[in-house]
C-alpha cells in the first residue's frame, strides 16, 4: 500500500467569518459544527492505515495551538513547519515537497487546506485512493467538486466532457476563474465543469520537477529555506532571510495552471470551503424556517436567518427578521444581511482604519501554557482571568510600566518574585510589584485559574523583559 503524507496549510486571516473568526485565532481553530475544529476535522479526514504523520505548514503564532489541537484528537502532529511569514500557496507545497523528499524519494503527499468540510471523510479518502492511480502514472491530481448551484465564488475546473457519474480521474482541460452569474449558470448546465476544491495529490519528486519546469525562480529560496531552517521545540523553523526572497504566488497560478499532466478527481459527496457566514448556516440543523441557532439564541418568528450566542453570559432575542447573519461575542456584534456575506472583511478593514482592536485580536488569547481574556480595561488598570494549564510555566519576567495582583481562583499557583518561590492556593494572592522578576506554573494535574489585577502607566503585551523561558520566545513577545 503507498502511504500518503497530508500536507495541512494552516496560515490564513480569516477575515470572511469575522468576528468568529480573526487574525489572532483564525477560522481553522473554531469549532463551527459538531465537536471538532475544523483543523482537526481535516486532521482526522487524512488519517488512517494509508497515511503517515501529517506535515502542518503554519505561522509562528499559531503553532502551539496547532499542537494542543491535534493532540486532543489524538492525532500525532509529525512536521510542524513555521513559515517566517505567509508567501502564498506555492512555496509552501514546494518547501513540503523539498522536504519529504530528503527522508523519502518516492513520498506522496495530499495538500489540503485546514478550514474545508467535508462531512463524509470516507468518501473522500476512497477519491483519494482513486487518484493513486494517476499518480503513479507521473500526474499531478486535483479534486474537483461536483457542483450543485451556479456558485459564483470559486475557480472552477474544465473537463473535456461531464463525468457522468464517473469519479474516476479525468484530464484536466484548463482552470477557470471565478465567473459571473450568467457564466456560473452556463457552465452548471453544461456539466463538464467542477469546482475547483484546492486540494492536491502528487508525488513530491513530481512536484519538484514541475517547479523545476514551471517555477524554477523559487526553488533556490526554498531550498535555502529548508538548508538553513533551525529545530525550535520540535518546531522546524524555516529561515527568514532566505524565506524573504521567495516569489508569493499560489500553486495553482505557478505551476498547475502551466503544468500538461494534471489530472481531476471528481468528488460527489458536500463539501465546502467555510467562505461566508450563509455557508456556515448550510452547515447547522435549521428548523422548517430557515432558522439556525446557537448558544444561547432564541428566534421568534423569523425565517431565514443565523443568530449565534458566543458568551455563556449573553442572550440573544431575534424578533420577526429574515435573511439576517447575526454574530454576538462579548466585544464585537456583526448583523448582516445574508446576501453580503462577502463583504465582512470590508468591515474588518473599516474596523482596523478607526484602530479597533477587535479587527485583528480574539478576546481568548491563546499561548502555549494556556490562555488568558481580559474581563475589564480602562486608563492605568487591566483585570484578566488567566488559565495555566498543568505542568505549564509562563516565562520568568518583568515589566517597565505596571504591577501586578494574582488571586487563585482555582488550583495551585507556584510563584516566583525575585528570589522567593511559594506555593499560593485558591482564595490566596499575591503582589508584583514594577520592576520585579517574577512567574507563575502550575504544579498540579489541572488547570490553573487566577485572576490578575494589573495597574501602571502603560498595559501592552509587549512591556516584557524575559529572562527564562520553556517556550524559547524571544524579548517583547506576548506572554
Amino acid at each position: 500500500m503507498t502511504k500518503i503524507t497530508p500536507v495541512i496549510l494552516s496560515g490564513g486571516s480569516g477575515t470572511r467569518l469575522w468576528p468568529l473568526s480573526r487574525k489572532s485565532f483564525p477560522k481553522q481553530f473554531v469549532r463551527f459544527a459538531g465537536e471538532h475544529t475544523l483543523l482537526q476535522s481535516a486532521a482526522l479526514r487524512m488519517a488512517g492505515a494509508e497515511f503517515v504523520a501529517p506535515m502542518i505548514i503554519t505561522g509562528s503564532d499559531y503553532r502551539f495551538i496547532v499542537t494542543e489541537q491535534l493532540l486532543a484528537v489524538g492525532i500525532d502532529p509529525g512536521t510542524i513547519m513555521v513559515e517566517p511569514e505567509g508567501r502564498n500557496t506555492a512555496p509552501a507545497v514546494l518547501a513540503a515537497a523539498l522536504h519529504a523528499v530528503k527522508s523519502d524519494p518516492d513520498a506522496v503527499l495530499l495538500v489540503a487546506p485546514s478550514d474545508h468540510v467535508i462531512p463524509d471523510a470516507e468518501a473522500f479518502r476512497a477519491a483519494v485512493q482513486r487518484g493513486l492511480e494517476a499518480v503513479k502514472a507521473g500526474r499531478l491530481v486535483t479534486f474537483g467538486i461536483t457542483p450543485d448551484k451556479p456558485e459564483t465564488g470559486y475557480g472552477y475546473l474544465e473537463l473535456a466532457e461531464a463525468p457522468e457519474g464517473d469519479e474516476s480521474p479525468k484530464p484536466l482541460l484548463r482552470f477557470v476563474e471565478k465567473p459571473d452569474a450568467a457564466r456560473a449558470a452556463e457552465m452548471l448546465e453544461a456539466g463538464n465543469y467542477l469546482w475547483n476544491a484546492g486540494i492536491f495529490l502528487f508525488a513530491a519528486a513530481d512536484m519538484i520537477a514541475a517547479f523545476e519546469a514551471h517555477a524554477p525562480e523559487m526553488i533556490a529560496p526554498v531550498q535555502a529555506a529548508l538548508d538553513d531552517a533551525e529545530i525550535d521545540l520540535g518546531f522546524l523553523r524555516l529561515a527568514p532571510a532566505a524565506w524573504a526572497d521567495v516569489p508569493s504566488d499560489s500553486i495553482d497560478y505557478s505551476v498547475m495552471e502551466k503544468s500538461p499532466l494534471l489530472s481531476v478527481v471528481p468528488f460527489g459527496a458536500r463539501w465546502s470551503d467555510l467562505g461566508s457566514w450563509s455557508a456556515v448556516q448550510d452547515e447547522m440543523d435549521a428548523d422548517t424556517s430557515g432558522v439556525a441557532l446557537s448558544g444561547n439564541a432564541t428566534a421568534i418568528e423569523c425565517e431565514n436567518t443565523l443568530l449565534r450566542a458566543e458568551s455563556a453570559d449573553q442572550q440573544l432575542v431575534a424578533i420577526g427578521v429574515r435573511d439576517l447573519i447575526v454574530v454576538a461575542m462579548d466585544d464585537a456584534v456583526l448583523v448582516a444581511d445574508k446576501t453580503r456575506g462577502q463583504d465582512v472583511k470590508r468591515a474588518v478593514q473599516a474596523l482596523k482604519d478607526k484602530n479597533a482592536t477587535q479587527a485583528e485580536l480574539f478576546p481568548m488569547d491563546h499561548r502555549p501554557w494556556g490562555s488568558f481574556e481580559t474581563l475589564a480595561l480602562a486608563e492605568r488598570f487591566q483585570v484578566k482571568r488567566i488559565v495555566v494549564k498543568p505542568g505549564a510555566a509562563l516565562s520568568l519576567q518583568s515589566h517597565h510600566h505596571r504591577s501586578e495582583h494574582w488571586i487563585v481562583v482555582h488550583g495551585t499557583a507556584k510563584v516566583t518574585v525575585n528570589d522567593e518561590v511559594k506555593l499560593v492556593a485558591e482564595n490566596e494572592s499575591v503582589y508584583i510589584p514594577l520592576g520585579a522578576k517574577h512567574r507563575m506554573e502550575n504544579p498540579g494535574k489541572l488547570p490553573m485559574v487566577l485572576i490578575e489585577v494589573q495597574t501602571g502607566s502603560y498595559l501592552g503585551e509587549d512591556d516584557i523583559i524575559r529572562y527564562e523561558d520553556i517556550y524559547a520566545r524571544g524579548q517583547g513577545a506576548k506572554g
